[in-house]
């Protein structure tokens, strides 16, 4: 197919195993985000995709050919890093037009296409100006706009926003994922933050110990997530243990429940449950019995904290829907089947 092929590709440093036995499929025009904590071996995947670093065992293809020999710069790639790196002594459109001038691009082809690119990243006019005299964002969208000036077949992105401020990075995440939907250009971008892969990718693959715990849309992600890890890592949930009794049925914070499955053949496993899915209610009616110990207003939203069967639950509500409730007070929790799931410990 065409895209990006990645097969059972391996890298070692000396004893240790960066990335292990890895295969992905990238179709041609998504957006995928790698995601994982430091040191997961998300960095070091791409860096053998973009040929910085050369696999141990494994191949890669890009658009039905092997490309896991060829150099870098003869793979047709766009690159951002995380620190930009732009040229301080070349202007804006100089810099964006570095890789064309490289290549014996015409002058006049250059500038063309360095007013498309301008356009595209909404800086018009701007050809002319120092890179030292831009905002961050301006500056990322620059060096958005070189990786973009030769066409690159694929897009390289290594945390890409992670210097600008919360609010600015938000921005841009938006930005960043309605500038390829109208490319079209397949798209693949580190990162470790949870909502920045939720809201650009169309697969987000998350990775620890050098190995894919899940690839998956976002929603597969966030609903389904494949074990404990993808489900602690990506947002908020509550993990609460759960057994099976001698009939197979699920215990769940004391209460026998024949809503809830238990992964096959297991004895042990834990309850994946979001906090927008757990209800507060009043006790009783079949409801799990709970002690509020905690509530946290965070003006969007409100955190309620209970003990249930020996273990934490934390629940969370619009202020328009908050329960009436106060520290201490018993109270009664009901949890989603529907949105919920039982992962093999």
């Amino acid at each position: 197919m065409s895209g990006l092929n990645i097969n059972h590709v391996t890298k070692q440093f000396g004893t240790f195993t960066a990335v292990n036995d890895v295969s992905l499929s990238v179709p041609e025009g998504t957006f995928v985000c790698l995601l994982g904590p430091s040191g997961c071996g998300k960095t070091t995947l791409m860096r053998m995709i973009a040929g910085l670093d050369l696999p141990t065992q494994g191949s890669i293809e890009l658009a039905g050919s092997d490309i896991t020999g060829v150099p870098t710069h003869k793979r047709e790639l766009g690159m951002v890093f995380q620190s930009l790196a732009l040229f301080p002594h070349l202007t804006v459109g100089e810099n964006i037009a570095y890789s064309l001038r490289i290549r014996g691009v015409a002058k006049d082809v250059q500038k063309k296409r360095v007013e498309e690119l301008l356009g595209m990243i909404h800086l018009p006019g701007f050809a002319d100006r120092s890179v030292n005299k831009l905002s961050g964002g301006q500056r990322q969208r620059v060096a958005i706009a070189r990786a973009l000036a030769i066409s690159p077949k694929l897009f390289l992105l290594d945390e890409p926003l992670s210097a600008l401020d919360a609010k600015l990075r938000e921005a841009m995440q938006v930005e960043l994922r309605q500038l390829q939907q109208r490319l079209g250009i397949t798209t693949i971008v580190v990162t470790h933050d949870q909502r920045e892969a939720m809201t650009m990718a169309d697969t987000v693959v998350v990775m620890n110990k050098g190995e894919i715990r899940q690839a998956a849309p976002p929603v597969e992600i966030y609903r389904r997530p494949a074990d404990s890890f993808v489900a602690d890592f990506i947002g908020q949930t509550n993990l609460i243990p759960v057994e099976a009794d001698s009939a197979g049925r699920a215990v769940i914070l004391g209460q026998t429940s024949e809503a809830f499955s238990m992964p096959a053949g297991a004895t042990k496993g834990v309850l994946s449950v979001r906090p927008e899915d757990v209800q507060v209610t009043a006790p009783g009616n079949g409801a799990i019995p709970a002690t509020v110990t905690f509530i946290r207003d965070l003006g969007g939203a409100i955190e309620t904290f209970v003990e249930a069967g020996g273990a934490q639950v934390i629940a969370v509500s619009s202020p328009r829907s908050r329960p009436e409730v106060s520290v201490g007070q018993q109270v009664g929790i009901r949890l989603d089947p529907a949105t919920s799931v039982v992962l093999a410990k």
